[in-house]
């Protein structure tokens, strides 16, 4: 769960930027419109897959990691766009490229944790 907030705190950071204001109302305005974006990317995060590259991009969400997410999809014995075994490659490929079957905001939230990922796994 805090991977998911990290996660959001990233996109929205790249999304709004620290901005200056001048008045008490104007800093409102600021925080109740990544209010708004916080609700939005949850409600995609709280969705359900509805195609298995979907279910792969929730994967490397989840862990931050190409190689987890290759060892999740070889378990459940999902071939690559090659017809071979799933490769950390393929993940990158997918998170990179994207496909029809993921949902535009999703993979927007994949490919902002792709540019800020680390080796301990999913921060912002």
């Amino acid at each position: 769960m805090y991977a998911i907030i990290r996660v959001l705190f990233l996109v929205n950071l790249e999304k709004y930027p620290m901005k200056s204001y001048s008045t008490i109302e104007q800093r409102i305005d600021i925080l109740q419109s990544r209010i708004e974006t916080y609700k939005e990317e949850i409600a995609v995060l709280q969705a359900e897959p509805k195609s298995n590259n979907e279910r792969i991009i929730f994967k490397f969400i989840e862990t931050g990691s190409t190689g987890k997410t290759k060892d999740f999809v070889r378990e459940l014995g999902i071939k690559s766009p090659r017809d071979s075994l799933y490769s950390s490659g393929d993940v990158t490929k997918l998170v990179k490229d994207g496909a029809d079957d993921i949902t535009p905001a999703l993979l927007e939230i994949a490919r902002a944790l792709a540019s800020a990922r680390n080796k301990n796994g999913p921060s912002c």
